[in-house]
């Protein structure tokens, strides 16, 4: 069913043939890709591959809706059928990697003439790796990208149906064994979980890579603060189709910053969802942390797996060839049924953060998530800018302009022996502004040396970076995709509500965003800000550090412009940090 909600539109750019690699309307064709060819001077084929252009599958209200499929030529005639993995976005059925990461930092660590070939769609698996393995691709253009009908929905209950209905398409198409799977990064991974949730029969399995759950709570509204993030340039750069784009801004003034039908329809139920989950989260990517973990903990089925990376996540898709050949091995137990002993695979790996120079330590095996042994200490905001683990008695207090973007509150904890952190983090803080009736919060934890200096971490091995050291970096190429700064958390006090019967986990509060309370100026309000998932393994002597400011710390993501956010929302005036004695602020990291 449609959005309950009418949903504001707005216009992009049309398909034009040589851009972002579309190469026309072509209903009926097909194109043999022969064995040892490089068709984007990307990636060898190991093996033939049959691509099926623009196939029409009509969805449930007559709307069309077109695919490519990349198979093995004589899959379904001359040899067994096989079985599909959907990548399902609004980017381009052809639009690649190799067209996409040159304009990133050094392509994000990937070697785009070996790691890919060119026929992969952005953030989706590779053909060339496989149909050698016995899989069909399956490219879609979602409704009203390309030459589909209609305009472009971005999730919600719309794409997950029409998304049920190409799967059961495919699956009765001659060359498919009838089992489908879903796969892909991002976008890719987010519509998983909507889809997955409808529970369409030929769905087997999932394998969502680094996806959120929930577009309010962790990516455009996040702690009740509106930015477009990269949205706009995507919507203008990336996604091109004959009519428009959901146009979150207006949504999101005509919503009057609330959660309502909406933005509702904007998060899947996942307990809904019962096929076997392959799932990849990390620290690095914050849009996707949460819902990656909480996809994990709230999936109905025991057959689910979650692989905490250390890379950025087109590196970790593309250029990590363990990670593809495990994919692999899950689809190949799920989707044909071989009995390879799946099931012994652990069930959470974790990789740690090193941070500096040092490359992460990776493949940690663990019990579950969270690790069952985690020890949830408390650390409390202490004079001199000291983290300690006993609450200072007296009341005091620190100030900062929570208009300035270089000055925030920070408070310091350095470690006596060797620590591991791995799991959910928390904050309690009790704020106050005399000037203004409301607050915004932004948190970052950030790590430091033994000398007491702010560390970064590099998204992806040194091995595959022009740098040896981090000092190296030039302004233009510390951005988000290169480097990770820290785990960030944000609330908007008038937000602060908290419904506890909707909390998956005690360090994740769920705040229903359904009504603003506004704050009598001078007024001290407990905040209680959840924090973005963490995996750092840090030495005797080094520390962590807790900045607390009015600004949004670290990197903007890509942007067409400025990001939209209204004057009225922004933080204006002196904010003070309250602690000690009645107003014990703190934060909860989890010790492992």
């Amino acid at each position: 069913m449609p959005s309950p909600l009418q949903v504001a539109f707005k216009p992009i750019n049309k398909p034009s043939i040589g851009r972002n690699n579309y190469q026309g309307f072509k209903p009926g064709e097909t194109q043999l890709f022969k064995k040892g060819e490089r068709p984007y001077r990307g990636k060898v084929l190991e093996s033939d591959i049959l691509l099926e252009h623009d196939i029409e599958v009509t969805v449930r209200d007559g709307c069309r809706l077109y695919v490519d499929v990349y198979r093995p030529p004589g899959a379904g005639s001359s040899s067994e059928k096989v079985p599909a993995i959907l990548a399902w976005s609004p980017y381009g059925k052809k639009y690649s990697g190799v067209a996409m990461l040159p304009m990133c930092t050094w392509c994000c660590g990937v070697d785009i003439t070996k790691d890919i070939s060119g026929l992969e769609k952005f953030e989706g698996p590779d053909p060339a790796r496989w149909v050698p393995r016995g899989f069909a691709l399956v490219s879609v253009d979602a409704r009203g990208a390309g030459n589909s009908d209609g305009f472009v929905g971005v999730m919600g209950s719309q794409e997950a149906e029409d998304g049920y209905d190409v799967i059961e398409a495919i699956a009765k198409m001659d060359w498919c064994n009838g089992s489908v799977g879903l796969a892909g990064n991002s976008y890719l991974a987010i519509i998983q979980w909507f889809i997955a949730a409808l529970q369409p029969p030929s769905l087997k399995a999932i394998a969502p890579w680094e996806g959120c759950g929930d577009l309010y709570r962790e990516q455009f509204v996040r702690g009740g603060v509106f930015d477009i993030s990269n949205f706009d340039l995507i919507a203008r750069e990336i996604i091109h189709g004959n009519h428009g784009v959901e146009d979150f801004s207006e949504m999101y003034r005509r919503s009057k910053g609330l959660m309502n039908k909406y933005w509702e329809d904007k998060r899947p139920n996942m307990k809904n969802i019962n096929v076997p989950a392959y799932i990849t989260g990390s620290d690095l990517s914050s849009i996707h942390t949460m819902g990656s973990l909480r996809g994990y903990m709230e999936l109905n089925t025991p057959h689910k797996w979650l692989r905490w990376s250390a890379y950025q996540e087109w590196y970790d898709l593309w250029s990590v060839p363990e990670t593809n050949e495990e994919l692999m091995d899950f689809f190949d137990r799920y989707l044909k049924g071989t009995e390879n002993g799946w099931e012994k695979t652990p069930r959470f790996r974790v990789s740690l953060l090193r941070f500096g120079d040092r490359d992460a330590i990776c493949n940690i095996e663990e019990e579950d998530f969270p690790i069952p042994r985690t020890e949830y200490r408390e650390l409390f905001m202490n004079t001199k800018g000291r983290l300690t683990e006993t609450p200072l008695q007296e009341e005091s207090s620190v100030t900062y302009d929570s208009e300035d973007p270089n000055i925030f509150a920070s408070f310091t904890h350095t470690f006596k022996t060797d620590t591991r952190l791995m799991g959910i983090p928390k904050a309690y803080l009790y704020m106050s502004c005399k000037g203004f009736d409301d607050i915004i919060v932004y948190i970052l934890l950030r790590k430091l040396d033994v000398n007491g200096n702010v560390l970064d971490s590099l998204n992806y091995p040194f091995k595959t970076a022009p740098i040896k050291s981090i000092s190296e970096l030039g302004p233009k190429d510390r951005n988000s995709t290169t480097l990770h700064l820290g785990s960030q958390g944000i609330l908007r006090a008038s937000h602060r509500a908290i419904d506890r019967s909707k909390t998956t986990h005690p360090q994740i509060p769920f705040h229903p965003h359904n009504k603003e309370e506004k704050i009598p100026p001078g007024t001290i309000v407990e905040l209680e800000v959840g924090i973005w998932a963490m995996g750092w393994d840090l030495d005797a002597g080094e520390s962590i550090r807790i900045q607390i400011g009015g600004q949004a710390p670290g990197f903007k993501e890509f942007q067409a412009k400025a990001p939209r956010r209204p004057e009225d929302e922004k933080n204006k005036g002196i904010h003070e940090l309250h602690f000690g004695g009645k107003y014990p602020s703190r934060v909860i990291l989890p010790f492992v």
